[in-house]
């Protein structure tokens, strides 16, 4: 990251000969009390909320949309993981199981044997 800093500010150096570059590593939660890093400088929490949207009081009000939206994502994600399980359980048990026993052989060959191809075998 440092050096993609360094190299970003040396480009737009030569570009821009008057403009002063000043490399920011944003976090979007937490706190760092010490921004400036040397050759780059790192804010986080309300400092980056208030850098990049010019209200120090951002980081507070977008908590509850947040929430929100993150709560309604996180129930997508776990009927498509469930229905994921489901159809993996399913080709599984189809593959590789017998009246609900894994067939450990078919499981090993299928993960570690050679294959060949119809023109080898």
């Amino acid at each position: 990251m440092i050096e993609n800093f360094k190299k970003a500010k040396r480009i737009l150096g030569t570009n821009i000969s008057q403009t002063n570059i000043v490399a920011i590593n944003g976090c979007c939660y937490g706190r760092d009390n010490k921004p400036d890093k040397g050759d780059y400088l790192k804010y986080c929490g309300q400092r980056f909320w208030g850098f990049v949207s010019g209200d120090t009081n951002l980081y507070v009000q977008i908590i509850e949309p947040l929430g929100h939206k993150a709560k309604e994502k996180h129930e997508e994600f776990l009927e498509a993981y469930a229905k994921l399980i489901n159809k993996f359980t399913f080709e599984f048990g189809k593959e590789f199981c017998v009246d609900g026993q894994i067939k450990w052989d078919a499981l090993v060959k299928f993960n570690s044997s050679i294959i060949l191809s119809e023109k080898q075998s």
